[in-house]
């Protein structure tokens, strides 16, 4: 069965390589959907900043903008963005570190994405915070 949309799959050695059978983004069209980065560092293969939620978010956050640019995307393309927390007590940290990585990227008074956060258990004990996100080119 095919459909009338071309996909492709959008690579990066910016990024962390996927560790399971999914690609690190794919495109259709003009969307772009990038699929739930950690903060890992893509050249070490390294979970970053054990038991530091803010710098993992940072970390995170830089390893979906990797996959946002090899797709021809930036954060002002994104619509949503999904973030996954280990715990509720993150909460506080993780949004900090984010709103600050957005305003660095967006300016202060940017649209700024959809959001939904929500808490979870990620596939490695060390990953505190997982994100993907959706965006629109052009």
């Amino acid at each position: 069965m095919t459909t009338g949309t071309q996909r492709t799959a959008v690579t990066t050695d910016r990024a962390p390589a996927p560790a399971h059978t999914f690609s690190q983004g794919v495109r259709a069209g003009n969307l772009l959907q990038v699929s739930g980065q950690g903060p890992v560092d893509p050249a070490t293969s390294e979970y970053l900043y054990p038991g530091d939620v803010a710098a993992q978010t940072r970390r995170t956050l830089e390893n979906v903008e990797a996959v946002l640019a090899a797709g021809g995307a930036t954060f002002a393309d994104v619509l949503m963005l999904r973030v996954y927390l280990t715990t509720r007590a993150d909460f506080p940290a993780m949004n900090e570190a984010y709103g600050a990585f957005l305003a660095e990227r967006l300016g202060e008074d940017a649209v700024l994405p959809a959001r939904t956060t929500v808490m979870v258990e990620l596939p490695r004990e060390e990953m505190l915070v997982e994100i993907d996100a959706q965006a629109v080119i052009g």
